[in-house]
């Protein structure tokens, strides 16, 4: 069974979903859609209106397979749904950049015979866990990273860092991002973090805007636990998690992160690859003073 997850912010999305969802009529399959749509259902065709409709929590138990329809921040969202369940992940993007969400609505239509004969592959993929020392439970959980920031404060902040309680270094900045290999592409990337193929097994810390030019990003294992102890000359420091949900906490704080145990599975065809998704995303590698580079 398959379930769907469909953005409704996103413009044109009950025609994109009515695709969808004939494609996967036409080749046999069961599917599931999100009960969010019934926010349309005035605007429902025959296709929408015959479908089974489930809240999102039952559906992602249902389903083998949890397709989301939207772009990269709605993967993650999805992901954050999914992130007490093994259900893997299928990422159809009408996004921009579509870095996790592999398909767009004509290579999707292409890969069903894949997902009808399971001729695809599922990648495990780490997920991030915090907690502030003041509490007693790991309630922050990211796919992408965690940043830790000054928030709406307009001066630095100081961040003391620690590995497996090693100390490593004090210094002042905007903040820091914690990120994960899928994450390397994202927020760390634009300050100078490396790239970091997913099957590696680290994680990745990068400063932002950091106040000495000898406070270079750091890549360690992700077994190891990570202690920041922010100050800020203000009340609060700001913690989010893949930039969609955004915690206070009181200053001083001291935040320790781990790996999860529970990661996410993603799926993707067998005829791409992280280079290549590099290349056609990122233009990653390809000197721009030639015109006849390969994507």
């Amino acid at each position: 069974m398959i379930g769907i997850i469909p953005n409704i912010d996103k413009p044109d999305i009950l025609n994109i979903l009515s695709k969808i969802v004939e494609d996967l009529r036409n080749n046999n399959l069961a599917y599931f859609i999100s009960d969010s749509i019934l926010k349309f259902r005035n605007d429902f065709n025959p296709l929408l209106a015959e479908s089974k409709l489930l809240p999102q929590e039952e559906l992602i138990k249902s389903s083998g397979i949890v397709i989301s329809i939207g772009g990269d921040g709605t993967m993650l969202s999805t992901a954050y749904a999914v992130r007490n369940n093994a259900t893997p992940i299928l990422g159809v993007n009408i996004g921009k950049l579509g870095f996790l969400a592999e398909f767009d609505i004509d290579s999707f239509s292409e890969f069903i015979p894949e997902i009808k004969t399971k001729n695809y592959v599922i990648e495990e993929r780490m997920a991030l866990i915090g907690s502030i020392e003041e509490a007693s439970s790991f309630d922050l959980y990211a796919i992408n990273d965690i940043v830790i920031d000054k928030g709406p404060w307009q001066k630095m902040i100081e961040l003391t860092i620690k590995v497996d309680d090693d100390y490593v270094s004090t210094f002042s900045a905007d903040g820091i991002i914690i990120a994960t290999p899928t994450g390397s592409t994202g927020y760390s990337l634009s300050t100078g973090g490396p790239i970091v193929n997913p099957r590696a097994d680290v994680i990745t810390l990068s400063p932002i805007a950091p106040h000495t030019l000898t406070m270079r990003p750091l890549v360690i294992s992700s077994k190891q636990k990570i202690t920041v102890i922010v100050k800020s000359p203000h009340q609060k420091i700001q913690v989010s998690c893949d930039g969609q949900r955004v915690h206070s906490y009181n200053s001083p704080s001291n935040i320790n992160i781990l790996k999860s145990a529970q990661g996410f599975r993603l799926v993707h065809s067998r005829k791409t690859d992280y280079f290549k998704i590099l290349r056609n995303k990122l233009y990653w590698g390809l000197d721009v003073r030639k015109s006849n580079n390969s994507l």
